[in-house]
Order: structure tokens, then C-alpha cells, then sequence
């Protein structure tokens, strides 16, 4: 499965570092691809050498302007124009999409990914890792979405919310399972 993991690209904290280590360590031992935004810093770098040590494959999507920091050494990578593009290839490729930390790129990348589910353009599973209680505010904020009529359908049938990285994972391969 190429599982799609955006995130952020910079340096953080070991309550973040270390599970997103363990969550690529899964990846690459489950023999799964990532496909990433392609940088070589942050936890987009803890990312891909958690993938590539355990031995899965790298699809790196980089953007024109962040083209000096993409990973060298990797399976694939893409170079797009622009951010808008970025997020269409990477979306293209993957099976599956994994939102983990991140700031405001990371934030309007999940929302899209949603906005199109919701509307039917991808059908591709969509998990919120939510590291460390990182996403707890969002998760409410969907919540309310929800239940004061702002979703057209049911919140569990566009996200699905991991507090681990083997959760996640485990949810993916279900899924992939169920479509085969």
C-alpha cells in the first residue's frame, strides 16, 4: 500500500519524533511505501529513515521553491510547481492518507483531503494520527460540524481518528483488506 503521511517538516519534540519513528517503522516493515513531501528535515526526514530502514520505499513529492531540501537517495520523487499541485500528486499516488502533526500546510492539507472525500473525489481511507493529543481541538471542532448539520455525511465515514501509529496502520490494512 502507498500510504500518504503529511506532515510537518520541522523540528520537534520527542513526544512527536519518537512515534512518528515507530509509525514509519511500521510502514517499511509492513512493506507498505510512503509517499511524503519529499523533505529531508523535521519529522518529514524522522519519517522517511524510519521507512527506508525498515525497508520500504520512498516516493518523495517535492514543490519547486523547497526543492533545496528535498531527500536525496529515495525510490521516486516528484517535483511539483506549486503546493496545490504537490497535493494532487501526492494524492494520486497514495492508497491511503495519514494526517500526522504539522502546522498551517499540514492543517490546509488535511482539510482538503476531506473536503474532497466528502464530496466523493477520492475514496481513499483518512486517518488523523493524533499524536500525543495533538488533534483533540479538531476532533471536537468536526464533532460540532457534525451534529449541528454541517457534514453531509457521518464524521466516521470521512476520518478516522488513531492515538498511535499501530492503530492506524492496523485501521489502513483493514480497510485495504475490506476493498480487495
Amino acid at each position: 500500500m502507498n500510504i500518504c503521511c503529511f506532515c510537518s517538516a520541522a523540528d520537534l519534540d520527542d513526544r512527536y519524533l519518537t512515534p512518528a519513528r515507530q509509525f514509519a517503522e511500521l510502514i517499511g516493515k509492513g512493506g507498505h511505501a510512503l509517499v511524503w513531501g519529499g523533505s529531508d528535515t523535521g519529522l518529514m526526514k524522522v519519517l522517511a529513515d524510519g521507512v527506508q530502514e525498515a525497508g520500504g520505499k520512498l516516493i518523495g513529492v517535492s514543490v519547486e521553491f523547497l526543492v533545496h531540501k528535498a531527500r536525496e537517495g529515495v525510490d521516486e520523487m516528484i517535483v511539483a510547481k506549486d503546493l496545490a499541485e504537490r497535493k494532487a500528486q501526492m494524492l494520486a499516488r497514495a492508497d491511503a492518507i495519514v494526517i500526522m502533526v504539522g502546522g498551517m500546510g499540514t492543517l490546509d492539507e488535511a482539510t482538503e483531503m476531506l473536503e474532497l472525500r466528502k464530496h466523493g473525489l477520492h475514496t481513499k481511507p483518512v486517518v488523523l494520527l493524533n499524536t500525543a493529543g495533538f488533534y483533540d481541538g479538531l476532533r471536537a471542532q468536526f464533532a460540532r460540524m457534525e451534529s449541528e448539520g454541517f457534514l453531509p455525511l457521518p464524521l466516521a465515514d470521512l476520518v478516522f481518528f488513531a492515538e498511535d501509529g499501530a492503530g492506524a496502520l492496523a485501521y489502513l490494512e483493514e480497510r485495504a483488506a475490506a476493498q480487495s
